[in-house]
């Protein structure tokens, strides 16, 4: 246990299991909207980021600045004004990409063995 899960009683938890509606909080921590999903890179079990919704709208925070997820929120290690600077999410969801069955060990290994749809 850290020492920070002892401060509010309230222990980190995974994002796979983080609830939709969850509020999220900035650094000080002051409230800036919800949790609307959760993006995870499937292929490779990582944490990807969350949309957020926010009073201006959806917004996306990518998983460098997500510091701590509880059952109780989500604290972010942005302050209000960098809230504010997030991106709107993506409507179409980004890009995506399927593995190139036709490269070779040298394409994996150059980063080619990833195909984009």
């Amino acid at each position: 246990m850290s020492p920070s899960d002892a401060d509010d009683g309230d222990y980190a938890i995974s994002y796979k299991v983080l609830a939709a509606g969850t509020r999220v909080l900035d650094r000080d921590g002051g409230e800036v909207g919800s949790v609307r999903d959760v993006l995870e890179n499937e292929a490779e079990h990582i944490f990807d980021g969350l949309v957020l919704d926010t009073p201006a709208g959806q917004r996306f925070v990518d998983a460098p600045e997500v510091a701590r997820i509880t059952a109780a929120g989500v604290t972010l290690t942005l302050d209000a004004a960098g809230v504010a600077e997030l991106p709107e999410k993506d409507p179409a969801g980004g890009p995506r990409f399927r593995a190139n069955a036709r490269g070779g060990k040298l394409s994996r290994f150059l980063g080619g063995g990833w195909k984009r749809e």
